[in-house]
């Protein structure tokens, strides 16, 4: 009985070295794939990230005029005069 099981021991074992090795082959050819894509990722921009980026600057154009604007009001206020409104863009 010994020998039966010990005989037939690396034939039922085979097919657990056998998967190991095509699992091992088939997460290595995914490997390229995977540096490929994350490179293309990285290269370029998606549309929800362009319209982030644009609202940001958006906001800080938006933040900078306001800044300017007190800054510009702030010489007349201490002279107790009114702000006139900024001079029109062109």
């Amino acid at each position: 009985m010994r020998i039966l099981i010990l005989a037939l021991l690396p034939t039922l074992l085979g097919g657990c070295v056998v998967g190991s090795i095509a699992s091992t082959a088939v997460d290595i050819a995914k490997i390229p794939v995977k540096v490929a894509s994350a490179g293309v990722d990285a290269a370029t921009t998606s549309q929800s990230e362009a319209d982030e980026k644009r609202g940001r600057a958006l906001r800080n154009a938006d933040e900078q005029r306001a800044r300017d604007e007190r800054k510009r009001c702030k010489a007349f206020t201490e002279r107790r005069e009114h702000c006139p409104p900024p001079p029109l863009e062109s």
